[in-house]
């Protein structure tokens, strides 16, 4: 029978998928994951910690792990689940602590014969695939080790650009929130001033860095105009502004509902407006004809408050899942609305560590191929629901009467 320190041993290398502890004891993290990357050409073992809301990253060298590992399993979990390309294993611990340890190996499987043998087989193809894998999942938009200086006043690097461990959740936020830039670039023009306004822009930290990224690194003449409701946050995000010498970003007090300020805008943004405050940076998106919609919907009350439908009514007095119902219901009608009016739609996940675990963020790129909406026109009917989205685009009833 092998001993712990034998078996992390054996199973911890760069074969390695990934290491689970569960089984929490009531102290310290609900849950640990552990996985191989590289970093500098070095290989380490990235442990994640589920703490409350919040996941920490840390990461190990061999020894190191086989010791956090170990010490954890004795004081505060009671299984650990290893899978790896040669070896899967699994360990128990009794209430008196002693140790029970599973294995099973891939017969076959190329990568799991003797050291020398994965030594030569791991040179031959340069790197580990696995390791590859998660090399890719770090290729960030806004790289490592690079400073910038919002993320640095932030708190999310540091000087040097290394990111700061705790914040690391909201450095991979901000670049997911990039990465659904980076694919509608084709749709902004180059070759002239590109207008973008945010409505509800909060602090802006997301605004900021879509500045940066589009204008610093992707070289594009954006014009960007920020509105929120908050005196406070505006002065703050307009000093922030002028520190940066970034001079064509500029942030407004207003209500969504009636901005006047321009007459024509390229992109819409729209992360996290309240409820129907949603509705209505839509409509003006659409009306300003932008090429461009990326919206993080919030709070999508209205439909709760309207929604009835005898079939339903099993699985709508639970007022939990009513509540996601609605929500889902109330973003599914704004896709097919803003495809009635031409837009090409999409439904995405988008993780947000400061609001909810995760939201939905609906991008539409306007195409001007409108289509039909009388499935979407019957489920409103079926559902007696009347979103302000489809009062704002069709104040006569037009998508009832032509459907």
């Amino acid at each position: 029978m092998k001993t712990i320190d034998e078996y992390l041993e054996e199973q911890i290398n760069e074969q390695l998928n990934q290491i689970v502890l569960s089984g929490n004891k009531g102290e310290g993290p609900s849950k640990i994951k552990v996985r191989p990357v590289e970093i500098k050409g070095q290989v380490v073992y990235q442990a994640s910690e589920t703490v409350g809301p919040k996941v920490l990253h840390k990461n190990y060298p061999k020894k190191e792990l086989i010791s956090y590992l170990k010490n954890e399993l004795l004081n505060n979990f009671l299984q650990l689940q290893a899978s790896g390309m040669a070896l899967d294993g699994t360990v128990l611990v009794s209430k008196k602590g002693r140790m029970t340890i599973k294995t099973k190996r891939h017969p076959g499987n190329e990568l799991g014969k003797s050291d020398a043998q994965n030594t030569d087989m791991l040179g031959k193809m340069g790197k580990n695939p696995q390791i590859l894998a998660h090399n890719r999942v770090k290729q960030y938009i806004l790289k490592e080790n690079i400073p910038v200086p919002l993320l640095v006043d932030l708190g999310v690097m540091n000087k040097e650009g290394k990111v700061i461990t705790q914040k690391y959740d909201k450095f991979r936020q901000i670049n997911r929130f990039l990465e659904f830039i980076q694919d509608i670039l084709p749709r902004l023009e180059k070759q002239r001033e590109v207008t973008i306004l945010d409505f509800g822009c909060g602090k802006s930290y997301l605004t900021f860095a879509m500045y940066y990224y589009l204008r610093e690194l992707k070289g594009y003449d954006v014009n960007i105009i920020g509105l929120d409701l908050k005196t406070d946050v505006i002065k703050k995000c307009n000093e922030l502004a002028e520190k940066y010498g970034y001079k064509k970003l500029h942030f407004y007090q207003g209500d969504i509902a009636d901005y006047e300020g321009v007459s024509a805008v390229d992109m819409v943004v729209t992360l996290h407006a309240c409820d129907t405050a949603t509705d209505y940076a839509l409509a003006k998106a659409v009306e300003w004809g932008a090429k461009v919609i990326l919206s993080v919907p919030c709070c999508q009350h209205e439909v709760n408050r309207q929604i009835r439908n005898e079939m339903l009514e099993p699985v709508l007095k639970y007022g939990i899942l009513k509540e996601r119902i609605s929500a889902l219901v109330t973003d599914g009608i704004r896709a097919n609305l803003l495809e009635s009016m031409g837009y090409e739609t999409q439904l995405l996940e988008f993780i947000d560590m400061e609001h909810t675990p995760k939201n939905l963020l609906i991008r539409a790129v306007k195409t001007g191929n409108k289509k039909n909406m009388k499935k979407a026109a019957d489920l409103m009917d079926s559902l007696h629901i009347n979103p302000t989205l489809e009062r704002l685009l069709y104040p006569e009833g037009e998508v009832h009467s032509e459907n």
